[in-house]
């Protein structure tokens, strides 16, 4: 299951523009040559391998799943840099352990899946303990309220239902990966608010957002397919400093 999770993460559409994103980010703030990054959620290592190849001095992945960190070791290890690589085992939703400090962190995907709004301020207070003042936080978070009026489908992702169980601080929402095999899983459909409140609560003390951008056109997928999504995107980038 693990790898089937990791293929249709790694072909789908909305995830060739998160990447896209996150470098055009980094490139935007001067690169990572000689700063100290923390990837948290880094499941099989990608964007700590770019942060590593980019001039990072330490590239820190951090997952709370013992075999995708597994996986991110056996990973060949030719990419440069990969000599600052280090990945470790850790819940940020329990209060990660400080591993720092650091200039920079990554989070893809990881506020979604807090399942209370307690849990989504720990996360964001594990993040900012372990980053120097003046550090920075780069998020790629999902966009609320596109279900059931957008089709994210041709983008590698189809969401299902949304259920509002009780008293949740946010609906939950079933989805699929549809990139070959349907692959499901869920997350909490938070509103950009929400998380905007968890990092000042944390400390943060400058919070902006940029919209999803897209690669290049190409064979695989031209203009037209990109102008549509950048009509209802997946994901936003969300930049926090400590």
């Amino acid at each position: 299951m693990q790898q089937q999770y990791d293929t249709a993460t790694s072909t789908a559409g909305f995830t060739a523009a998160d990447k896209f994103t996150l470098r055009m980010a980094l490139d935007a703030l001067g690169g990572v040559k000689g700063l100290d990054t923390l990837d948290i959620a880094c499941r099989h290592g990608h964007t700590t391998r770019l942060l590593a190849s980019g001039g990072a001095r330490r590239a820190v992945g951090v997952d709370n799943c013992p075999e995708r960190i597994r996986r991110a070791r056996a990973h060949p290890g030719d990419d440069a840099g990969a000599e600052a690589i280090e990945y470790v085992v850790a819940d940020a939703a329990a209060g990660m352990p400080r591993l720092g400090p650091f200039d920079l962190a990554t989070a893809v995907y990881l506020f979604n899946h807090a399942h209370d709004r307690a849990t989504l301020h720990t996360m964001f207070r594990a993040i900012r303990t372990n980053l120097r003042p003046g550090g920075r936080l780069l998020a790629i978070v999902p966009n609320p309220g596109a279900f059931p009026l957008v089709d994210w489908s041709p983008y590698g992702v189809r969401i299902l239902d949304r259920l509002r169980d009780g008293d949740a601080d946010a609906p939950l929402l079933r989805a699929q990966f549809v990139t070959g095999a349907p692959e499901p899983f869920e997350f909490r459909e938070w509103a950009h608010a929400d998380f905007a409140e968890a990092a000042v609560d944390a400390g943060f003390t400058t919070i902006g957002w940029q919209p999803a951008r897209t690669p290049p056109a190409c064979e695989v997928r031209d203009e037209a397919y990109w102008a549509a999504y950048r009509n209802a995107p997946v994901s936003s980038l969300m930049s926090c400093v400590a």
